[in-house]
């Protein structure tokens, strides 16, 4: 049945309606690219363009606006959005518009309008690239409104879980990470707009995102101030079954937010750490070192035995000499933490970085990225074989896939269930065979929870 057809249907009233010819509605694709904090940003734009009486289509050769939402952190990922951009010119009608927005637009607008001939308009963070109620669509280069994404309302989430960016930017000035020169200082949400959001999405599992998520209200410090992230944890985790930390800072992680996170029911900790060596975390102006960090994770450990850790660490730093990646070695054999991703240093202009000695040639980068991510990926393999034979809760995001409180959504591994589990349920399952990074669970002792 055509939507023309389905809208041709009497009305409370006894009258026919008119149909509605959705063809003449204006269309959009949107394509996000990098990091969850973008997805978030892309589900905004999303409900602002829908509000503005536009409709979503899911293919960029039917849209009239085609939207790619950018990610410009290191080097690989600017090349995956120029070639995202070039394939979706390839793909969409003749009359549509092509609108490139997030990161790299923000960071590289004048030149990337440049040597992007093919696009329409590269538009910066908040800038409306639509005029509510044309029927056209119209590009427009100047004098654009600015709308700031983290207070525009979202459409509600299509799948169980979603995640919610409670600030915006960052104010640390850490020596490989330009973020700051374009997403600017942070900027916290207030409790209600965040919690007014959580409410709006309806999903069982909120993951909260930002920059520096620890720091969430130092920048406010009337209204809320350091420690705002605690009872900002506790509010959400009333509000939903399940609520995730990405991306902690090691020196904010204090005893007051490991319980928060503890008493939630998502022990799930994920630690942005970079490396262990002291004297190299110095050069890239982070604190800590690795016999601190391997400290609190023993005391999480203690604390609640069940929690499941992830951390991202960077290879080919300058100065890293063979001395530093032993000693990373060294404590990711120690740590066993659940996840772990190595990344190799990307030089970003305008960081403190680029202008440090001590480059580590390419290929020897990649032989340490080689060396640790062989002894991680069999420690997450030994890792979830302990799982096998034990019962856990699952949230079923898709048919037949589900996550324990072990696994973030589009990040780490998953479950696999048996497919007569409604998408959205909790269910209580036994484990029954670990294939690497994932598990199975069997169907005989199922029993769903909720």
């Amino acid at each position: 049945m055509t939507a023309s057809a389905r809208d041709s249907s009497p009305s409370s009233d006894g009258e026919t309606r008119r149909p509605v010819d959705l063809s003449d509605v204006p269309s959009f694709y949107v394509e996000t690219l990098g990091c969850p904090k973008n997805q978030v940003d892309s589900d905004k734009l999303v409900g602002t363009l829908v509000a503005d009486g536009l409709r979503e289509v899911d293919s960029p050769a039917t849209a009239d606006l085609v939207v790619v939402n950018t990610c410009a952190f290191i080097d690989a990922a600017r090349r995956e959005s120029i070639d995202t951009v070039l394939a979706l010119d390839e793909q969409r009608h003749r009359g549509s518009r092509l609108v490139v927005t997030g990161c790299m637009a923000e960071r590289y607008g004048d030149e990337l309008a440049a040597a992007l001939p093919e696009v329409d308009q590269v538009a910066g963070f908040g800038v409306r690239f639509h005029e509510p109620g044309r029927r056209s669509i119209q590009v427009r280069a100047v004098d654009v409104p600015r709308m700031d994404l983290l207070d525009l309302p979202r459409p509600p989430a299509s799948a169980p879980w979603a995640y919610v960016k409670i600030a915006e930017g960052c104010d640390r000035k850490c020596g490989f990470c330009a973020i700051p020169s374009f997403r600017g200082p942070q900027r916290s949400r207030t409790v209600d707009s965040i919690l007014a959001e959580v409410d709006a999405l309806g999903v069982r599992e909120v993951v909260l995102v930002a920059q520096d998520l620890a720091s969430y209200g130092k920048d406010v410090p009337g209204e809320l101030g350091a420690g705002a992230i605690v009872p900002l944890v506790d509010a959400v985790a009333a509000r939903v079954d399940r609520v995730r930390l990405l991306y902690l800072y090691p020196s904010d992680l204090s005893d007051q937010l490991i319980d928060a996170i503890c008493d939630s029911g998502v022990p799930y900790f994920d630690l942005s750490l970079q490396h262990v060596s002291k004297s190299l975390l110095r050069r890239m102006r982070r604190w800590g070192d690795g016999a601190r960090f391997l400290r609190r994770i023993e005391d999480i450990r203690r604390r609640e035995p069940d929690a499941a850790f992830r951390s991202n660490f960077i290879v080919g730093y300058p100065g890293e000499t063979e001395s530093d990646h032993d000693e990373l070695l060294r404590f990711v054999e120690h740590a066993q933490l659940d996840w772990c991703g190595f990344f190799a240093y990307s030089a970003e202009a305008g960081t403190f970085a680029t202008g440090l000695d001590g480059r580590v040639p390419d290929g020897l980068v990649a032989d340490r990225m080689g060396e640790l991510t062989e002894l991680q990926d069999a420690i997450t393999a030994d890792r979830r074989d302990l799982f096998v034979g034990r019962s856990t809760s699952v949230l079923v995001d898709s048919v037949g896939v589900g996550r324990s409180h072990r696994e973030a959504p589009e990040i780490d591994g998953v479950i696999h269930v048996p497919s007569d589990l409604a998408v959205g349920a909790l269910a209580e399952v036994v484990i029954v065979d670990a294939l690497g990074p994932d598990l199975v669970a069997a169907g005989a002792r199922l029993e769903a929870i909720a």
